[in-house]
């Protein structure tokens, strides 16, 4: 590799120190290198100016953490380059390389000593009467959550146009295997190896006896269609991609859920496995 692009979390590497040290080390081994400045900007979701990501950049490289690796493939899902994750703070999931291993990481890169893995994302689009609402992908999962006053969400779920279940419960969320680790997991999910491609169904606190999650094909397509409330109200709920990009949905409105046609490329620079990674995080 010899083009870069830096992604840093501004709020976790303060005044770009850990950006710049990466940027100077890389340009004096002969290589090209760019930091984003990171500017949170009010018009738009994320901190990535993805104009400055020209088509001879090799590898972006992310300073913060899993959340900030997320955002950043979430910006740039268009393009076919693969991240590496720098960690500022506790032991991620996505961003491997920690504060005291960052030189070697970058020798590694310039010496092309790494593999990429291709990981599965989501593809979300809305629907209202009038025809599609939104449309956005996920690289860990696709969250539909109540908004606003506390209330059990009423909705249906269709796999493949056949009718699932109707759940009641505080919302549900749809995940990727690399997602099976956020959120899916601390609802009782299971956890997936990574690089398989599968759809899993987790509800949130369902109103139920029946608290089981649902393991999907990646080629199924997940529809949730909102109803009303139990006195027949209108419901307002939000679906929510990565964390970060939010589309309000009310009664009679859905959103459609499937495997995207784009992949993100995490690159992979140790040979600590997945299950090695995990062990460590249980022991905590």
């Amino acid at each position: 590799m010899e083009h870069f692009y830096v992604i840093t979390n501004p709020t976790k590497d303060a005044e770009l120190k850990t950006a710049c040290s990466v940027r100077e080390y890389l340009i004096s081994h002969g290589t090209t290198c760019i930091v984003d400045e990171g500017t949170i900007k009010a018009d738009r979701e994320g901190y990535t100016y993805k104009e400055q990501v020209s088509g001879e950049i090799d590898c972006i490289i992310v300073v913060g953490g899993d959340g900030t690796l997320l955002q950043a493939a979430i910006d740039l899902a268009d393009r076919d380059i693969p991240f590496l994750g720098i960690n500022l703070g506790t032991l991620g999931f996505l961003a491997e390389v920690n504060r005291t291993g960052i030189e070697a990481a970058l020798d590694k890169l310039m010496k092309n000593e790494y593999e990429i893995e291709k990981r599965m994302m989501l593809c979300g689009k809305s629907y209202h009467t009038e025809g599609i609402k939104d449309e956005a992908r996920a690289l860990n999962d696709i969250v539909i959550t109540r908004k606003g006053s506390l209330q059990i969400i009423n909705f249906n779920i269709y796999v493949n146009g056949q009718f699932l279940h109707r759940y009641h419960a505080d919302g549900m969320i749809i995940s990727t295997p690399t997602g099976s680790t956020g959120y899916n997991l601390s609802a009782g999910g299971p956890i997936v190896e990574p690089k398989a491609e599968l759809i899993l169904l987790s509800p949130i606190c369902p109103h139920s006896m029946q608290n089981r999650s649902i393991v999907l094909s990646s080629g199924d397509v997940v529809v949730v269609e909102i109803e009303s409330s139990r006195d027949g109200e209108n419901q307002e709920v939000e679906a929510i991609f990565d964390g970060s990009h939010k589309v309000s949905l009310c009664t009679g409105e859905r959103i459609e859920i499937k495997k995207s046609e784009k992949t993100t490329g995490i690159v992979k620079l140790s040979k600590v496995s997945f299950l090695e990674v995990l062990h460590r995080k249980m022991s905590d």
